[in-house]
């Protein structure tokens, strides 16, 4: 009777192991799929500044240069050299007046199901 007893202490003595175990994976994997989103928001944060700096970039060079290549009508790039998947990159570039243009950037980033789109403009002096 006696060992009957003390294999079923051990069984239940596992059995709550086991679920305590259970609780603690629970509680570690949403930490860790906390974490991974906060990874990929500054993955596609940092991506979308890219872009942005890189169309500002390409306008600057273009206004100061006096090309009329991209003014007034949206002009895409193609970005596959950057290793950005699912990434789109247009930069507008007004005729520049009173020493000024304006530029408007339209850049789209996403990484699995988040998706950044920004469209802003700025003003460049010459």
């Amino acid at each position: 009777m006696r060992s009957v007893r003390q294999n079923g202490f051990v069984s239940v003595l596992v059995i709550a192991t086991i679920a305590l175990i259970g609780v603690e994976i629970l509680v570690l994997t949403a930490g860790s799929n906390a974490i991974l989103f906060q990874s990929n928001t500054a993955y596609l944060d940092a991506c979308e500044q890219n872009l942005i700096a890189s169309g500002l970039a390409w306008a600057e060079k273009n206004i100061k240069h006096g090309s009329q290549e991209g003014f007034d009508k949206p002009v895409s790039f193609d970005i596959t050299d950057m290793n950005i998947s699912r990434t789109t990159l247009s930069v507008t570039v007004n005729t520049p007046k009173n020493g000024e243009a304006d530029v408007q950037v339209d850049s789209s980033v996403s990484r699995n199901r988040q998706r950044f789109r920004c469209k802003q403009k700025y003003r460049i002096k010459l």
